[in-house]
């Protein structure tokens, strides 16, 4: 039990606290710097500061969902995931400081709000828990493709990332339909939605 807490403290220490690493090439690579205005800058920052708290809260909600999984193949599921959106968090990080900003001073209290979130979803059940999952990556990417109209036209390094992750969102809401996933009730979406859209707000700014 101690090995498995302190496992999952340095998961969380990780994700916070260190940079994250990509083994896939970064998907604006080989994509030139556009030309932006002062206010086209400072506005891609804001959305691409969303993009790497919602990929903050991501980990926690996987790590929570994995903690409290029934079936193992899902826990494993859940933790592959994980690894993927790790790559997302190098990707947005990396785009943050190439346009010379930060990232949110209110990452770890979504982390840990993800991580409860997660927990609780698991300890409903494993349909549930998948249900959870697969109705986060629809409002994720429906939040991306958002983004994706927002976009200084120039802004082609971006886009590319943006592009890239809304297809692997895609992927793991399928991966979660595929093994069984309920359909939430329409409340819980609503919550899921209001509490997202806070979110946002806030990072934009903080």
């Amino acid at each position: 039990m101690l090995d498995k807490i302190i496992i999952e403290v340095d998961k969380m220490i990780k994700t916070l606290f260190t940079p994250a690493t990509s083994k896939r090439v970064h998907p604006d690579e080989i994509i030139e710097e556009g030309v932006l205005s002062v206010a086209q800058r400072k506005h891609v920052l804001g959305l691409m500061r969303v993009n790497h708290c919602g990929e903050v809260c991501a980990q926690g909600l996987y790590q929570g969902q994995a903690l409290t999984a029934r079936d193992k193949s899902h826990a494993e599921k859940f933790q592959n995931a994980a690894f993927e959106e790790i790559e997302h968090l190098a990707w947005t990080e990396h785009r943050i400081l190439e346009l010379g900003g930060r990232t949110s001073f209110l990452n770890p209290l979504f982390y840990v709000g993800s991580l409860v979130m997660g927990i609780s979803a698991g300890i409903v059940g494993d349909k549930w828990n998948l249900g959870f999952l697969a109705e986060t990556e629809r409002q994720v990417g429906a939040h991306l493709a958002s983004h994706l109209e927002q976009l200084p036209v120039a802004d082609n390094k971006s886009r590319a990332i943006l592009q890239q992750m809304k297809e692997d969102e895609a992927h793991h809401e399928d991966m979660a339909n595929n093994y069984g996933a309920t359909s939430l009730p329409p409340p819980v979406r609503k919550i899921m939605s209001l509490t997202s859209k806070a979110m946002t707000k806030i990072t934009y700014y903080i």
